[in-house]
């Protein structure tokens, strides 16, 4: 099955983009899922790459890399 996932949201200051990731890393664990997210508007900063995590917040470059990683498919 095929997942697409539209991020909008910068990295910090919220928790949609690193919700839509978390979901994003879980939906990979099922053999037969294709991801692909799609990074737009403020969304792009998410793959700025070496970011500064805020304390308490967690890398969203990292989680984008895991992504990559696992055959997912990452457009900005």
């Amino acid at each position: 099955m095929k997942y697409l996932f539209i991020i909008n949201d910068g990295p910090y200051g919220n928790e949609r983009a690193y919700n839509a990731l978390r979901l994003a890393m879980a939906i990979q664990k099922r053999e037969d899922a294709q991801v692909s997210i799609s990074l737009v508007g403020d969304g792009v900063v998410n793959a700025i790459n070496n970011q500064k995590t805020p304390d308490g917040y967690y890398n969203m470059g990292s989680m984008l890399k895991s992504v990559i990683v696992k055959k997912g498919k990452v457009k900005v």
